[in-house]
Parts: C-alpha cells; structure tokens; sequence
C-alpha cells in the first residue's frame, strides 16, 4: 500500500472530540522519545506531518491525520518519562486509557519499542494491559539503523525471550528505521491487508 495523501484533521484532549465519521484508526504509542514522530512522517511521505522533538512529551493530545481520504493515522501522546507535572501525566493516561479502550473504530495499535534497548518494564506492563483487555496491536521495534552486525537479531531475540515468559506467542511486530525507511513498506501492507478485511479500498 501506498500513501498518496496525508494531511492533519484535529488535534483532541478527549474522546467524544475525535472524529466521528466511522473511518478506521491506526493509532501509533510508545514511550517518550522513542521515535514515534519521525517514524510517522517517514510512513507518510511527509517530513513535518507529526512534529518531532528532542524534548520526551511533546505530543500531548490525540492528533488525527486523514490517509488517503479513507482511513486515519493517530499520534498518541507517549507514555514514561515525559518531563511534565504529576497531574499532566494523570491526564495524559486517562486520556490514552478513554482512547484505547473506548475507541470502537480502532482497528490496530502500533506500540513502538526503541530496538536499543533491553526490555522496558513500562512497555511489558503495557502490552500485558492491551492483551488482558483484547485490544488489537502490534510491536514496532524502532531506531534500528543505530544497530550494527546482528545487533538487532540478537535484541529481537533477546526481547521475545522475555515476552514468552508470560505470552503464549509473540504478537506481530515489525523492525522499522525512520532514517531509512526499513520496514516501512511491511508495515503499510499490513495495514493494507487489515483494511482489505474491513472494506477500506487503499
């Protein structure tokens, strides 16, 4: 699949303000400066669709993108370390919560997980979340041009050994590189295939 048009719908604080015309979401998640808006814009085709910023928390509502006029590209806000107060995180994570869980038109949630990295336990705990409510998501493994040699396959094993600790599978994931694009085009297919399932033409 090929994303020919992109373009910022809305900005939301809360769930009843997101779009309501029934189109399905793709909503990207992972932790503060994990890349989630650089890998945005590279499936996008756009360099300044999401914005990016070195400063972990920058997204901070709900952001809608309308891809190809028939389906929506969500920017979650991050969760972890963001640098902001106590009680802006409280209502961040109310907010993601009301979202992921309310949301009936999501049809997927990519949660991005920095390659790098050993094992986070805020993002195990999450995925465990997702699963316990039987939400529909995949893992994105980013930044893994910054690895070299079999750096990654040695991470991703690493990783999987951890999950199948209490998973029965490992849930479909991708490795992805907003520098060069790598695993860009898996991704889109898979959101293609899902589309296809539901009746969205690409």
């Amino acid at each position: 699949m090929e994303i020919k048009q992109a373009e910022f719908l809305a900005s939301s604080s809360k769930l009843h303000q997101c779009p309501d015309d029934g189109k399905p979401e793709y909503a990207f998640i992972g932790r503060s400066n994990v890349g989630k808006s650089s890998l945005i814009n590279r499936l996008a085709n756009h360099k300044k669709l999401a914005h990016t910023s070195s400063t972990p928390g920058k997204t901070q509502l709900i952001n809608h993108f309308t891809i190809n006029q028939n389906w929506y590209l969500v920017d979650l806000p991050g969760y972890g370390y963001a640098k902001v107060s106590k009680t802006s995180r409280q209502k961040f994570q109310k907010m993601i919560e009301d979202y992921i869980l309310e949301r009936k038109t999501l049809a997927n949630l990519f949660v991005l997980i920095d390659s790098r990295i050993p094992p986070q336990q805020i993002d195990l705990e999450f995925m465990e979340w997702l699963g316990e409510n039987q939400i529909p998501f995949s893992m994105v493994y980013t930044k893994i041009d910054k690895l070299k040699g079999n750096q990654l396959n040695k991470h991703l094993k690493a990783y999987h050994k951890k999950m199948l600790e209490t998973w029965a599978q490992i849930p479909v994931y991708f490795a992805t590189s907003a520098e060069t694009g790598a695993g860009k085009e898996e991704l889109l297919s898979y959101i293609g295939e899902i589309n296809k399932q539901i009746g969205i033409a690409d």
